[in-house]
Formats: structure tokens, C-alpha cells, sequence
């Protein structure tokens, strides 16, 4: 299967960012891509105009869903802000859920994760603290999304430091892991790509990482470096740069997956 990761800058400007979006697209649709990730963040950058997004959630829902069919292409919008939980009750406190939406080709939205772990903590940059707890409520579940390719599992950003949230993915049959992101520069050059790769040597899973990057304030930079990795640890296309939209794309190969997973069958010798 092709598949590809769509690197975005996204600011506050929701137009802006699904323009870029909407470019992003018809470059996968040109390159034979199937498959499409986009980053955590994709439609709205900015937290005071996150509530102001999801007020708004029926049109660029709609939208996204036009832009998957008109390009035939399969397309995990990762993330968006939605102001009710998975079974329709609204989110209380003036909260949100962080969306990972899946679209299939016929622009039907198939599949939803929400992000579990929020990301709470003190990084050594401009901006310093982050509390996503401020504005987003956690997800309940890991849930697979169904796909033509098999399951895939999504691992939001802050998941990927989770390896428990990757095995019980792995655990219920994933095929696939996508993990949309919006790392930290500091964060991200420490361990973005080592995160990855982990995941994807211990479940034997492909990864597409599909990231922000670039400066998206005057606190706020992401460290980008979008990349899809095959379930040997290969990296096998990257992203080097960011600032700029950019398109990562990967052929990969489900036939030698399976056979490393007979040749190492670790999934059978894993003791829990």
C-alpha cells in the first residue's frame, strides 16, 4: 500500500490551514497515495481558537468529507477539536475532545479516536508549560480503524510515550500505527524519531508519523520531521525540514510484515 504523511505549519487561521490541507491532498492524490495522515492540530493551531473551531465542527466535517471523496483517497484527519464524545453526550466545562477522524474514499467518516493522555508538562522552551487538561478532555478507549488494509491504530502524539496504549493496539490486531503529532521542538528532537521506531520494532507495525512543524508563534515551535517507518525500524521516507507544508510518502509492504512477524514471532512469545 502507498501511504503518506502531510508535515503542516497550521496557525489560528482555519482557511489558511485547510488550504494547505486541500494542496496536501491533491499532492497524495498525484502521488498514487492511498492512504493520507494528517497532523495533530491539522485544522486549528492556537488554543483560544480551539473552542471558537468546534463550535463550528458540521462544516469543516463536511468538508473533510468532500475532500476525501473528491480525491478517492482514504483520510485519517488527525487532530480536530469536537465538542461531544463518541456517543453524542457534549463534553461539560467548556471542554473539548482531540479527534482523530478517519474518512474513507467515498468521504463516509468510518472511525474516531480520541487522544487519552493530555499533554501536562514543563519544556525547556519559549513556551514553557503546557496543559492540554485546560482545554480537552481525555479519551476513554484505544480503538482500531477498520481500513481496506487492515486495522490501523492511532497513537496521538503524546500516546506515542505510551507503549502499553501500542500493545494493546497491536494486541487486537493492528496492522497499522499512525501517530499525528504536534512535538515540541525540544521534545521532539530528543525523541520524536527514537519514539517511532520503538513502536514499530515492538509491534512489528508499520508507523507513519505525520507531524506539525515550524513556528507557529513567537513561543510556540514544532519540531516536524515527518516520517513512515516499516515494521523492521527502517525509516523509509522522511521529512528533513520544517516550516513548510511538505508530503512524506512510502510504499509499504504488508507481505514482508507478515513474514518478519512469522520469522520473529514476538507477538506469541510476549509472557502477559
Amino acid at each position: 500500500m502507498r501511504v503518506g504523511a502531510l508535515e503542516l505549519c497550521s496557525s489560528d487561521d482555519i482557511a489558511a490551514n485547510q488550504q494547505a490541507i486541500s494542496y496536501g491532498i491533491c499532492q497524495a492524490q498525484s502521488a498514487g497515495v492511498e492512504l493520507l495522515v494528517l497532523p495533530e492540530n491539522c485544522l486549528v493551531f492556537g488554543p483560544d481558537a480551539v473552542a471558537q473551531a468546534a463550535l463550528a465542527h458540521a462544516s469543516w466535517l463536511a468538508w473533510l468529507a468532500a475532500q476525501a471523496r473528491a480525491a478517492k483517497i482514504w483520510l485519517l484527519a488527525g487532530t480536530v477539536p469536537l465538542p461531544y464524545r463518541p456517543d453524542g453526550t457534549p463534553v461539560p466545562n467548556g471542554r473539548v475532545r482531540s479527534a482523530s477522524l478517519l474518512f474513507s474514499a467515498w468521504g463516509e467518516c468510518v472511525g474516531r479516536y480520541d487522544k487519552r493522555h493530555l499533554f501536562d508538562a514543563q519544556v525547556g522552551d519559549a513556551q514553557g508549560a503546557y496543559r492540554e487538561s485546560a482545554r480537552y478532555e481525555p479519551g476513554d478507549e484505544a480503538e482500531l480503524l477498520l481500513t481496506p488494509w487492515g486495522a490501523l491504530g492511532v497513537l496521538t502524539c503524546y500516546d506515542l510515550r505510551f507503549p502499553e496504549q501500542a500493545r494493546v493496539l497491536r494486541k487486537a490486531g493492528a496492522q497499522l500505527l499512525v501517530v499525528p503529532a504536534a512535538f515540541t521542538a525540544a521534545t521532539g528532537a530528543a525523541h520524536w524519531q527514537v519514539l517511532l521506531r520503538a513502536r514499530a520494532i515492538e509491534n512489528q507495525c508499520a508507523v507513519i508519523g505525520a507531524a506539525q512543524g515550524g513556528q507557529h508563534s513567537a513561543t510556540r515551535q514544532t519540531w516536524g520531521h515527518s516520517q513512515i517507518i516499516d515494521a523492521w525500524g527502517q525509516v523509509l521516507a522522511i521529512r528533513d525540514e520544517s516550516g513548510q507544508p511538505a508530503l512524506v510518502v512510502a510504499d509499504i509492504d504488508q507481505q514482508q510484515q507478515q513474514q518478519w512477524r512469522a520469522d520473529m514471532p514476538v507477538e506469541a512469545h510476549r509472557l502477559d
